[in-house]
Parts: structure tokens; sequence; C-alpha cells
């Protein structure tokens, strides 16, 4: 296994972990809401928009994990009839223009998180910039796992998942 494939595995390993967590405080924060609307009569003011935001980062970083594990959906008919040459070549074709996306990702995400780096949320007092962060780091993490694809491709490696 090369330094780069050893790279995709660990930022993977660890961004499984970091969804664990979101998604445990995004269970919680809903439970507590239900609790306080419904048992308490009462609102929490802010546990909608944290929920949201929770939402937003699991979205994000779960497609990364997804493209990482090849678990995506996709419609592959056309492409598992063909010679294995020409789906090498089709394979190469697509992890390098994904590759570009995800450095459009990252390009464009940097420029919107600066855009509203001097917004607020209304009910956290959060600055846009953290949440919006999201796509500039995701694709980033794309691209690790983009280019460790491509490379492999190239290569002639089977990826191990």
């Amino acid at each position: 296994m090369d330094a780069l494939e050893r790279i995709s595995r660990s930022v993977n390993h660890w961004v499984e972990y970091v969804l664990f967590g979101l998604g445990f405080a995004m269970s919680v924060v809903v439970a507590v809401q239900v609790f306080f609307r419904y048992a308490l009569n009462d609102s929490l003011f802010w546990s909608e928009e944290l929920a949201r935001y929770l939402l937003v980062w699991l979205t994000f970083l779960g497609a990364s994990v997804a493209y990482r594990r090849n678990i995506h959906p996709g419609v592959d008919i056309v492409y598992t009839r063909m010679p294995a040459s020409i789906q090498r070549t089709i394979s190469i074709f697509i992890h390098f223009i994904s590759t570009v996306l995800f450095g459009v990702m990252i390009f464009y995400g940097i420029q919107f998180s600066y855009f509203v780096r001097l917004q607020i949320s209304p009910a956290l007092y959060l600055p846009k910039w953290i949440v919006f962060s999201i796509i500039p780091l995701s694709g980033i993490i794309f691209m690790i796992h983009g280019v460790t694809f491509l490379v492999g491709e190239i290569k002639g490696t089977d990826r191990d998942h």
C-alpha cells in the first residue's frame, strides 16, 4: 500500500469518527428539542438551527465516505458490459473529471466562506464562515480520495475497501 492510499484510508477513518459524533450530537439535540416542545411546552430557540447545521456537515462528510467506499448510487449497466480496457479508460477519465470538480468545489467553497465571513447565524450567533467551511473542507477530503483513485487506476491497482 502506497503513501497516498494510507493517507486516504486514514482521512476516511477519522471522518467516520467525526460522522458518528455529529450524528450522535444531532440526535441528542433533536430529542431534547422534542422533549422540551411536547413535554414541557417550551421551545429551545437554538436547537433547530444547530440540528440543521449538523445535518449539512453530516451530508458533506457522509458523501466523502460514500465516495471512498464506492457506495454512492450509480447506474453502471452500460459500463459493466464494456471490455476491461475501455472500463479502465473510462474510469481514469471519470476520476480525472471528478478531481477537477473537487478542485472547483475547494476554490469556490473558499470564496463563498470568505464572502459570508461577516455574517452570523440568528440563533447561535455563530459566524457563517464556520458553517460553510465544510464545502472546501469536504472538497479537500474528496480530492484526497479522488487523486488516490486516479493514481491507482493509472497504476492499474485495484482499490481495497
